[in-house]
C-alpha cells in the first residue's frame, strides 16, 4: 500500500482500486456534503441547508474529529463506493462523483492545482457560507435555511481548466526623468 497518492490516480482507478491514501486524498475539501439536509417526508426529495453539521469546521470547510465524526453525529454518512454511487445528494463538484462518472476533476481541485486553498479560492467551498452550526438553531428554524447554491458551481468554477485571468488594465509609460 502506498503512502503517498501517485499522479493522476483518480484518472486510472476506480473508486473501488484507490488504497486508502488515494481515497482520503480525494477529498476536494469543500465542505459542502457537511450541510445539513432536509428530506420531504412525501417526496423523498432532499434539500439543502446552509446550516453545517456541528463538527464542520466552516472556515476550513473540514471535521473538527473526522475520526470520531460518526460516534459524535450518528447520521454522519461514511463514504464508500457503494455510498457514492447511491447518493443522489452529493454535489455536482463531488470529487468522488466525479470519479464515479468517469469525469475528471477541476482545476481548483488540490490534486489538480497542487493547493489545498484553490477550492476556497474558486468558491467553492462553504467558507464563509455557513449561516450557523446545527446545534445552534432549533430544530423549527431550519427551514428557514434552504439554500440551492450547494448544487451548482460559482462561475469560472465548472471549467476543467483554470480561467484565463482578465487582463490587467494597462499603464501610461513610466518616464525615464529625462526631457522628451
Amino acid at each position: 500500500m502506498s503512502s503517498e497518492p501517485t499522479e493522476t490516480f483518480w484518472l486510472s482507478k476506480s473508486l473501488e482500486q484507490m488504497d486508502p491514501s488515494e481515497w482520503e486524498s480525494l477529498c476536494d475539501g469543500c465542505g459542502r456534503c457537511c450541510l445539513v439536509k432536509l428530506q420531504d417526508e412525501d417526496t423523498e426529495a432532499i434539500a439543502y441547508t446552509d446550516i453545517g453539521c456541528k463538527l464542520l469546521d466552516d472556515d476550513g470547510c473540514r471535521c473538527r474529529d473526522y475520526p470520531n465524526r460518526q460516534a459524535q453525529v450518528p447520521d454522519c454518512v461514511r463514504l464508500t463506493p457503494a455510498t457514492v454511487r447511491a447518493l443522489d445528494w452529493l454535489p455536482p463538484s463531488c470529487a468522488y462523483r466525479l470519479v464515479e462518472e468517469g469525469r475528471d476533476l477541476y482545476w481548483w481541485h488540490h490534486l489538480v492545482s497542487g493547493d489545498r486553498d484553490t477550492v476556497h479560492h474558486a468558491g467553492v467551498s462553504v467558507r464563509g457560507k455557513v449561516a450557523a452550526l446545527e446545534d445552534d438553531l432549533p430544530l423549527e428554524d431550519f427551514i428557514e435555511h434552504l439554500v440551492r447554491w450547494p448544487l451548482r458551481l460559482p462561475r469560472g468554477a465548472a471549467a476543467k481548466t483554470r480561467p484565463a485571468r482578465a487582463a490587467a488594465p494597462l499603464k501610461a509609460p513610466a518616464r525615464s526623468g529625462r526631457p522628451d
